[in-house]
């Protein structure tokens, strides 16, 4: 069996393609390169460029090599960008969807597997988020994701094909430097890069309702992020067609944003020089946001393997791959 990944040769898609392959998987990467890094896909794995709103692409893609299956990471992923630009957000995470779904309706495909975002749930106010928790998201990103699951399983149950949704948290690490991420857009990497600039760390916002004021997040590593696909990709050949599964990935553990800087202190050498300073909170970022595992759990069997130590580790040493001054 196929299994044709979009997005595959995106920092999130480079490890499922990654963690597929070593499990025996056959796959194929769909990509338009437009964040992706053709480099991040092996040479011996078929690639395709283009545009998940390519429809006759995608139904020559899915018939010629020919897929029983996929996995769907390609989207927009930037909240401020999507409150920005709302309406390409909704036209590349949308309908781009919604291509790839006309496509696979009326292909040999049987099994769809969809990346999600924790940001579906938008500022949960309780202290674990389960899969039951309200989901209200507080941007156009966190719409696209929440429709994109109503999408999925719709057209699911409509056409006999078992999918999944998968909601994941804050995303860092890497299973390998040459993988780590080249975006300077989440935590970890913000921090590397004032630190290298010889600057000082930012919190936005040390007064919140947390045990030392900074937001707390749930940080999951990349590569359990990519060993989680792999278990429902598989778990799904074996559910029965039309049924849906939605699962949280995250460690169920909470780190808050000035015990993650502490530690990236640690860890890269820089210590002290990684004290941060405070600024204003940002709009729209909720205190707390943890998730319940159990379900992932129940469901696959699976849980997450790396600690926040590990995250920051292994992104440190991709880091300094890409700058190799950047090391003490």
């Amino acid at each position: 069996m196929t299994w044709l990944i979009t997005g595959g040769a995106g920092f999130i898609g480079a490890h499922v393609v990654r963690a597929m392959r070593e499990a025996g998987e056959s796959v194929v990467v769909y990509d338009d390169l437009s964040t992706g890094d053709r480099s991040r896909v092996p040479v011996d794995v078929p690639f395709v460029q283009g545009s998940t709103l390519d429809a006759a692409l995608l139904r020559s893609t899915l018939a010629e090599l020919p897929v029983r299956g996929v996995v769907h990471l390609a989207a927009k992923k930037q909240v401020a960008e999507s409150v920005e630009r709302p309406l390409f957000y909704y036209r590349e995470n949308v309908q781009g969807l919604q291509t790839l779904l006309e496509a696979v309706a009326d292909s040999e495909v049987r099994a769809f597997l969809f990346s999600s975002s924790a940001a579906v749930y938008g500022m949960p106010d309780v202290p674990v988020v389960t899969e039951t928790t309200p989901c209200a998201p507080i941007n156009p990103y966190g719409e696209t994701k929440l429709t994109g699951e109503w999408m999925v399983r719709a057209a699911g149950m409509a056409h006999g094909i078992a999918t999944a949704s998968m909601r994941y948290f804050n995303v860092a690490g890497a299973a390998t430097p040459d993988l780590a991420d080249t975006g300077v857009f989440n935590l970890v990497p913000m921090v590397f890069e004032k630190l290298t600039r010889g600057e000082a760390p930012v919190v936005f916002g040390d007064d919140y309702d947390t045990e030392d004021g900074t937001c707390v997040r749930d940080f999951i590593h990349v590569a359990d992020i990519a060993s989680a696909h792999l278990a429902a990709a598989r778990a799904l050949l074996d559910r029965e067609p039309g049924t849906d599964l939605t699962v949280n990935i995250g460690r169920g553990e909470g780190v808050s944003v000035r015990e993650m800087i502490e530690l990236i202190g640690e860890v890269t050498g820089y210590g002290a020089a990684a004290t941060p300073v405070s600024a204003p909170r940002r709009a729209g970022d909720p205190a707390r946001v943890v998730a319940a595992a159990d379900r992932i759990r129940g469901e696959l069997g699976w849980y997450a393997q790396h600690d926040a130590r590990a995250m920051v580790a292994s992104a440190w040493a991709g880091w300094c791959l890409r700058m190799p001054q950047a090391r003490r």
